[in-house]
């Protein structure tokens, strides 16, 4: 990981992505800017009756917030993603049984991904926060998506880093009948769109 204390400004400020996520690393990518990277290190356990959405605001800047105290002259990126599943949250599985459990759970149902990003300097008091959901509609048995195909994707796949194992960039789109969104990369993990804006506001330039 590159160390943000390092990093050559972006004709601008520094950048930093404060998220361990390999999927945000290499969709930040995509813009041709240099940025550094930093584990946040936040707890994430949700509060009591906190709703997916709210779970997924607090964290992107809780994540945010955490990383521009230690780089206050920079601009730092946060974000979070929870899969909504009628109000439930549904996290990360971690392991082969709780993304088959998270599947068989989301067969034939209408999942909202909560992706919430948050952009945060701390040296000029900048901070913004936003929320891309992103309607997915998942294949149903009467579709055939049946325990077998299951099975064969999170074989493929091994998706466990995911929230609700969706790795809609690979074959978990094949699990999918509709999506629903405004930004085409909220769903892997970060909306670049949104991104790019608040960026802009806090004062790196892209083009």
């Amino acid at each position: 990981m590159n160390d943000p204390a390092t990093l050559a400004q972006n004709r601008g400020r520094t950048l930093v992505l404060g998220s361990t996520s390999r999927y945000r690393r290499e969709l930040l990518e995509r813009l041709h800017i240099a940025f550094g990277v930093e584990s946040p290190d936040i707890d994430e356990t949700p509060r009591s009756a906190e709703s997916p959405r709210e779970l997924a605001l607090r964290l992107a800047l809780e994540k945010a917030r955490a990383v521009a105290r230690r780089h206050p002259q920079a601009v730092v990126i946060g974000s979070d993603q929870v899969a909504d599943l009628q109000g439930e949250p549904l996290g990360k599985p971690g392991t082969h049984d709780r993304a088959v459990e998270q599947l068989r759970r989301m067969r034939g149902q209408t999942v909202v991904f909560q992706t919430a990003v948050a952009v945060v300097c701390e040296a000029t008091g900048f901070e913004q926060l936003e929320l891309a959901p992103v309607s997915v509609r998942f294949r149903s048995l009467e579709d055939g998506l049946d325990d077998a195909e299951i099975e064969r994707y999170l074989r493929a796949e091994q998706p466990y880093d995911c929230a609700g194992a969706a790795k809609s960039e690979g074959l978990g789109i094949a699990l999918l009948r509709q999506i629903d969104s405004d930004d085409p990369t909220a769903l892997v993990g970060l909306p670049l769109i949104r991104t790019c804006r608040m960026i802009r506001a806090a004062g790196v330039r892209l083009l």
